[in-house]
């Protein structure tokens, strides 16, 4: 009902005008909740509870009222009293509420204590456990014996640690809702099949989870294009580039390869990136246009040279490479120094680069790190504009 109306009012045949769009977006947001609070007369005290004693907005607690519903606070309280003692913030259970409104209907005893009581019997601490929950709250509608406890086997075999368990749960709260054989295992045996080590498989599956949770035969053809690349399974980068590319699909891969080479690089140098630091291409395409605008634009680094250390493009812009780069080219017009390398003025904490740039120079010390802070403070003017590096 949703789509039909927003599509009937908002994409007709003809293009309006700007303010057109805006008063047909006005009236249909306008139409949908008058449709929601209309069919939701009979909900009234659940839409009153949701948005009263949870925290959500009156369009989300119409929203929910569609998915649960309860004529007294009985339950819907013992729910909420459950979760507070057992340590979700006001905020999380907002959020979960919001994600997952059936749970206030749910049989508190029976559903929820559970699996509340078997996690905390691993030894998970209150605020780890509020916060895997909060953020997958499709574990409380998950059975604990044909799912939960199964998975918590298999995590516990691989990984050898409940601390190691939470930890990758933290990181990806869906893995416990993963099917441990149909995926995991089948995975796993992959990447032992290709000579993995185990503590590699291991290792990454409390770092990096989401990795493994692929289709097994999309994660086979992931696992023989990182082979391809030149990636030695032996070794432990071998994992990292598989995360890397597991964390996008085809299309966007090579999308972000166009976009690599309009900027400078060859395909080989693209590859060579990769290698170096598989990492680098989860970065998003509007702050590597940036970075390399203002490293090749405004410092007059070579591409080549970026490429041989993509990690500089994950650094922040504001706190390090526009401070950085303005303050070397300040030095450099001085005659402080004479060439900027990018692995001196980039790579070292905040500590040693004023070692190496500012006290070294005694007597001009006070100088250069009154013009440094000038850099920093000029740094947080600088704002991305679509691809564009503006100062304001």
């Amino acid at each position: 009902m949703f789509y039909f109306l927003c599509k009937t009012i908002l994409h007709g045949r003809n293009v309006v005008e700007s303010t057109q769009s805006r008063k047909l977006l006005e009236q249909s947001q306008s139409l949908i909740l008058r449709w929601l609070s209309s069919s939701s007369n009979e909900h009234s005290f659940t839409v009153s509870y949701l948005k009263n004693k949870c925290g959500l907005s009156l369009e989300s607690a119409l929203r929910a009222s569609k998915r649960v519903y309860f004529e007294t606070p009985e339950n819907p309280d013992s729910v909420i009293a459950l979760l507070k003692n057992h340590g979700f913030s006001e905020t999380q259970i907002t959020r979960l509420i919001n994600k997952r409104p059936g749970l206030l209907a749910s049989d508190v005893k029976r559903t929820i204590l559970p699996k509340l009581e078997f996690l905390i019997s691993k030894g998970v601490s209150m605020a780890d456990l509020a916060c895997i929950l909060s953020s997958n709250p499709a574990l409380f509608a998950s059975s604990l014996e044909n799912q939960i406890i199964p998975s918590y086997n298999f995590l516990s075999n691989v990984l050898k640690s409940d601390e190691k368990i939470f930890l990758a749960m933290k990181r990806y709260p869906r893995l416990m809702g993963c099917n441990p054989y149909d995926i995991l295992s089948s995975n796993i045996n992959t990447l032992l099949d290709t000579g993995v080590a185990e503590c590699n498989i291991a290792s990454t599956l409390c770092s990096l989870p989401s990795t493994f949770v692929r289709s097994p035969d999309k994660f086979k053809d992931m696992v023989e294009e990182v082979k391809d690349m030149g990636f030695n399974p032996s070794k432990p980068m071998f994992m990292v580039a598989l995360f890397a590319m597991s964390s996008m699909s085809k299309p966007t891969w090579k999308r972000k390869i166009e976009v690599f080479k309009k900027l400078g690089w060859s395909e080989e140098e693209v590859l060579e990136a990769f290698r170096r630091y598989p990492t680098f291409v989860r970065l998003s395409e509007d702050k590597f246009v940036v970075t390399m605008d203002f490293l090749v634009n405004k410092m007059g680094v070579s591409p080549s040279v970026i490429a041989k250390r993509p990690r500089i493009l994950l650094m922040s812009m504001e706190k390090k490479i526009v401070p950085r780069g303005l303050f070397a080219l300040d030095l450099l017009s001085k005659g402080v120094i004479k060439r900027i390398y990018l692995r001196s003025l980039l790579g070292p904490s905040d500590h040693v680069f004023i070692e190496n740039f500012i006290n070294r120079h005694k007597a001009e010390a006070s100088q250069l790190l009154k013009l440094y802070h000038e850099k920093l403070d000029l740094s947080k003017n600088w704002r991305m504009d679509g691809c564009k590096l503006q100062h304001l």
